[in-house]
């Protein structure tokens, strides 16, 4: 029984030699392929992409709020009880349109006695005029009698502004809310009766900070974007901006105007802004997949050819430190580091190292744009 065991341990330990030798033989080959550079070390799959050179026109991005072209709440003057209603909620004014109307019967009654005081008035200039032709009055009595008639003219047009004052008119044409008042309900003055806007065309209102001062100009076209409208980019331009920059902030307050024919944006609205600056002097790209990000510098995997240690050719990766630009959509400008026709790998950076070998695979490369547009899921 005691033979059995023993025979058994040595089998094992022979096992255990046989596998320790194997495996040894094995790491043994590959460090020494790795340390050599050959076409033996460990290869790994990337994707790969070509640095180009693009013409980018640059913009100055920026966060702005719509506001519309005219914008008012109608609010009472004078105190009153609400007579008539003449609109709809979210109706479509003319300019001028009669709204609603206060009680204005007391005035009216009022209007009617001024009137018939301003035209007894004017008989009686008249008949002071004529008499005082034949010299039967005195000139003072025709300057009384005129200035009467000035006098019941202007109580006349007092009353006339009295009654216009609790008439509600459009003063330009536009959109309405939602009214805030109902027939019969007594209002006080100042209080709101309805908003009316003018939606088409629309502004944005946004800032930029003064060392982009010298770059902007009237007429330069801007992109609007919105989360009331997604994947829609409405085009306008800079209008107008304030003389002056603000001390408090050192930025500069901009005014562009776009059209908004389908009324998809609506004052109050934030959004974001690209104003397009003058094209300037090509930018080096590379998609943005392919930058390692790191506290002590970014950084990239630029693809080179060597030769092994048995002389046959193998790709491998040199890493190189680069500076960055701005960012649009897929791609991010190279400030330095690279050149326009380098190679770079685009996918799988992380699990590479300097010096390492790998082997292409482009066979599914997902595309860098410009302006990407997801779709929705």
């Amino acid at each position: 029984m005691q033979k059995r065991i023993l025979i058994a341990i040595a089998v094992l330990l022979g096992l255990g030699v046989v596998i320790a030798a194997l495996y040894w033989e094995k790491i043994s080959h590959q460090f020494g392929a790795m340390g050599a550079g050959g076409p033996t070390a460990a290869v790994e799959a990337v994707t790969t992409a070509k640095v180009e050179a693009q013409a980018w026109n640059p913009t100055l991005k920026a966060v702005g709020t719509l506001t519309a072209e005219n914008g008012v709440t109608l609010s009472a003057e004078v105190a009153g009880t609400v007579l008539r209603i003449d609109f709809e909620s979210g109706a479509k004014v003319e300019a001028g349109t009669l709204l609603a109307q206060l009680d204005v019967r007391v005035e009216e009654a009022q209007l009617k006695a001024s009137e018939a005081r301003a035209d007894l008035a004017r008989i009686n200039v008249e008949r002071i005029r004529e008499l005082r032709s034949r010299d039967t009055l005195a000139q003072s009595e025709l300057d009384a009698g005129e200035a009467q008639v000035k006098q019941t003219l202007a109580e006349v047009e007092a009353i006339k502004a009295a009654i216009e004052r609790k008439s509600f008119r459009a003063p330009f044409a536009g959109t309405l809310g939602i009214r805030k008042v109902n027939v019969g309900q007594y209002v006080n003055a100042g209080q709101a009766i309805v908003e009316l806007q003018t939606l088409d065309p629309i502004h944005v209102d946004f800032s930029l900070p003064q060392r982009n001062v010298a770059d902007i100009a009237v007429g330069q076209p801007v992109a609007v974007t919105t989360d009331g409208a997604p994947g829609v980019a409405f085009a306008g331009k800079v209008t107008s901006f304030d003389p002056r920059v603000d001390a408090a902030t050192r930025n500069l307050r901009i005014r562009a105007t776009l059209a908004n024919t389908g009324e998809r944006l609506r004052p109050g609205m934030f959004a974001n802004v690209d104003v397009s600056l003058p094209a300037g002097a090509p930018v080096v790209v590379i998609p943005v997949s392919a930058v390692l990000f790191a506290p002590y510098g970014d950084s990239v995997y630029v693809l080179e050819r060597k030769k092994g240690a048995d002389g046959k050719e193998a790709l491998s990766v040199r890493q190189q430190t680069i500076r960055l630009g701005a960012t649009r959509g897929d791609f991010v400008a190279v400030l330095s580091g690279l050149h326009a026709g380098d190679e770079i790998v685009s996918t799988a950076a992380f699990k590479l190292r300097n010096g390492g070998l790998v082997r292409i695979n482009n066979a599914v490369v997902p595309p860098a744009q410009l302006e990407p547009k997801p779709a929705n899921t």
